[in-house]
């Protein structure tokens, strides 16, 4: 399992298979370059707090992945976490069951639809 580093890899998997879950999001994105290495990469906003609490949900979104991507992972792959506000507060346990559901449904070929820009909001 490969870590991602560049932001072209984060782009490409954005126009992947997504399965969102009130932790966090995954998206899935099909390389099809023939190598069947896993790529995991993580991303938490600003938005989810403050750099400890940033990181403290990076440290739990790795552990998942390290726990069940080597089995539940889909091959020659780039699998996206992003955490979600909810993400923190949230029972280990019941992240890592969030977790192996939304591997499920990628497996199965089923995704959220991609969400759009968003309108402009109008001035007062």
């Amino acid at each position: 399992m490969q870590t991602l580093t560049r932001r072209r890899d984060f782009v490409a998997a954005n126009a992947g298979l997504r399965a969102p879950m009130p932790g966090f999001v995954l998206l899935v994105h099909d390389r099809a370059d023939g190598d069947p290495t896993i790529r995991v990469g993580f991303t938490v906003t600003k938005k989810i707090g403050n750099a400890v609490v940033r990181n403290r949900m990076k440290r739990r979104l790795r552990a998942l992945a390290r726990e069940l991507l080597p089995d539940g992972g889909i091959r020659g792959a780039d699998h996206v976490l992003i955490g979600r506000e909810g993400g923190i507060e949230r029972d280990f346990a019941a992240l890592r069951h969030e977790f192996g559901k939304a591997l499920g449904r990628i497996a199965r070929g089923e995704s959220a639809p991609v969400r759009g820009p968003r309108p402009p909001q109008r001035r007062r």
